[in-house]
């Protein structure tokens, strides 16, 4: 089974970052049989900032092959970032981007998604839209998790969740993805 994980922010050590190479060594270690997770990196797909004056232009070939990407895997997870209450602008234009290409961007596949900040509300805010909106774009979502107080509860030099409930309730939710 091939998971695509997306840490929807530019940071390469970011918090979601962090949480989503968790998640990706539990699938990897058994939780699914035979999963295979490619971690994808936003920074590969670097797009000009969406308007619909450059949309007209054509649309850009790394766009594509975002979505070619997403359309290749069995199922995804995605951890966002929480930037003033809302996405990070990385994930934000190149999904905008991608919706251009036809609004299912999830194009039917299951869906898990993430957030965490050091904050106590963990990116409730952006995960309460993204969820919201998940299903309208395509995405069969079996749930979501936040994630709050990262530092408190993510060891960042072993890289584990180490709060027990909610390593318990991340391992329930990725499980929903086999």
């Amino acid at each position: 089974m091939k998971i695509l994980a997306i840490p929807a922010s530019n940071s390469r050590n970011g918090l979601n970052r962090q949480l989503i190479g968790f998640a990706a060594r539990l699938l990897e270690d058994g939780l699914i049989t035979g999963a295979e997770v490619e971690i994808l990196d936003l920074n590969e797909y670097e797009l000009p900032i969406y308007s619909g004056e450059r949309e007209a232009d054509g649309i850009p070939e790394l766009a594509r092959q975002f979505v070619e990407k997403i359309g290749a895997a069995d199922a995804v997870i995605v951890s966002f970032a929480e930037h003033n209450g809302s996405y990070s602008v990385a994930w934000k234009n190149t999904y905008d981007w991608a919706s251009r290409l036809g609004m299912q961007v999830y194009q039917g596949k299951k869906l898990a998604l993430l957030a965490t900040t050091p904050g106590g509300r963990g990116g409730a805010r952006v995960l309460e839209s993204a969820t919201t909106l998940a299903p309208f774009f395509g995405a069969d979502l079996v749930g979501s998790l936040s994630v709050p107080s990262f530092h408190d509860n993510f060891d960042a030099d072993s890289g584990e969740l180490v709060n027990p409930e909610l390593r318990s309730e991340l391992e329930s939710l990725l499980s929903k993805l086999g």
